[in-house]
């Protein structure tokens, strides 16, 4: 199809037929910039459908090859569908594709292709791997119109491009990477992958800011976006769905990085928790949920006497703006005050919690190392606490209990609504408190 060459204001999204230095709709300056416009060409009418015609027979999803991943996904991958894969530089995103194509590759025809690094390179990261993948091919190439040609003749059922950010269209001006290269290179991929039925992974950047670089619009395009997190100087990695068309979001899939690769962790709460049977004051465990999973981790709390005339409150993975709150709550409706001391709360293994749920683990967590009273490892606790004080349900309570029962937890501090009905959940003794005073009043007679 021919195209034309067009400008289109970064701003206001204007096209106009030529450049200009300002925009004529927007009147902002040097905002223009070229994109290419399929020229006009003859069409059928569309024709509208009623709903109830609409043919939604259920679609058959492909695994992945890593269950984890297959969890975050939705239960597999979907024909046709494209997913967006973020994260920082070296975490991993490379080699959890080439292990997830490679194991694909023994049912379903698959093609990667790399715009970052030779097919050598990629060949030898496979053969580091242990990676046996005789029918996945690859292609070294940035030409998106190469791209889609040659998978027209290959016709992949599965097709990996690494990355979106260094792939061009030839009919832009802009170098790869760029706004309008980004938006166009994406657009024409996804519109393969549309007609051919092909599910496609996109391999995206990140900004300095932990956002993916390019247009927000990139997001809107795909059917999934996933990211891949983790510290640098962890072997662990958590892949986070926060966009998912066919599946729920908030979904994780926790992994580890060893010599072969990425390797799923099937128990992540036995991972996030220490082994050891030694008790430290500010440590409580916290029952909290991500997506469909329940997940203990240790929620850590440090507060000590502050030698500045504004204490110091930091929160790391969880939401710093709430901890300020929270610690109100402790003075007002738990006696409890912290004016005059500094307060770290610290979530271990490098987990990020954004539940509300959460808030119980931290009161108790700062009650803990300010009166400087360890708590039994065998105690768990979740719940969200109003402002009046009061003890607010969480959802999935009952799935919380049993994963804390699971692993040998015997008491439970939780709201009173989420409190079994019929006593303790095999072996669970649960308290069920109506306010924030009955659950520190508890809490420090059994610590």
């Amino acid at each position: 199809m021919k195209t034309r060459v067009q400008f289109e204001c970064r701003d206001c999204h204007a096209r106009a037929a030529q450049w200009a230095g300002r925009c004529d709709a927007c009147g902002a300056w040097n905002t223009l910039i070229q994109v290419g416009s399929p020229a006009a060409a003859t069409r059928q009418a569309a024709r509208a459908l009623s709903l109830s015609d609409v043919s939604c027979e259920s679609v058959q999803r492909f695994p992945a090859g890593l269950a984890e991943l297959d969890r975050v996904l939705g239960g597999g991958v979907v024909p046709g569908s494209v997913i967006l894969l973020g994260g920082d530089p070296g975490i991993g995103k490379s080699t959890i594709l080439i292990q997830t194509l490679a194991a694909m590759s023994a049912e379903l025809s698959a093609l990667y292709v790399t715009g970052e690094e030779s097919a050598a390179q990629v060949a030898l990261r496979g053969r580091r791997l242990g990676l046996s993948a005789p029918h996945m091919k690859l292609l070294a190439e940035t030409d998106v119109e190469a791209i889609i040609a040659l998978a027209r003749r290959e016709a992949p059922r599965v097709l990996v491009i690494d990355s979106i950010q260094t792939v061009y269209v030839p009919t832009l001006s802009q170098a790869p990477g760029s706004v309008a290269q980004v938006r166009e290179s994406a657009a024409a991929l996804v519109r393969f992958a549309k007609e051919s039925n092909t599910a496609l992974f996109l391999v995206g950047h990140v900004t300095k800011e932990g956002q993916l670089a390019g247009p927000r619009v990139l997001e809107h395009m795909v059917d999934a976006v996933l990211y891949f997190e983790g510290d640098s100087g962890s072997r662990y990695r958590l892949i986070r769905a926060i966009k998912n068309r066919f599946g729920a979001v908030n979904e994780i899939g926790v992994f580890v990085m060893t010599e072969g690769g990425l390797r799923e962790v099937t128990n992540p709460s036995a991972l996030f928790l220490r082994q050891d049977a030694e008790t430290a004051p500010g440590s409580v465990i916290l029952a909290t949920q991500e997506g469909t999973r329940p997940l203990l981790v240790e929620v850590q709390a440090l507060i000590d006497e502050s030698a500045a005339a504004n204490p110091r409150r930091v929160a790391l993975g969880l939401d710093g703006q709430r901890l300020g709150m929270l610690l109100a709550l402790l003075h007002r409706h738990g006696g409890h005050a912290t004016g005059r001391h500094d307060v770290f709360v610290n979530v271990a293994g490098g987990v990020r919690v954004t539940e509300t749920a959460s808030d119980l683990a931290v009161l108790l967590a700062c009650t803990s190392s300010l009166l400087n009273r360890p708590v039994g490892r065998d105690l768990v606790v979740f719940g969200e606490v109003g402002l009046a004080g009061e003890m607010r349900p969480v959802p999935r309570g009952q799935e919380r209990l049993r994963e804390a029962a699971k692993l040998g937890f015997k008491r439970a501090i939780v709201p009173i609504a989420n409190a079994p009905k019929r006593g303790g959940d095999q072996g669970l003794t649960v308290f069920g408190a109506r306010q924030l005073s009955e659950a520190l009043e508890h809490f420090l007679k059994g610590s």
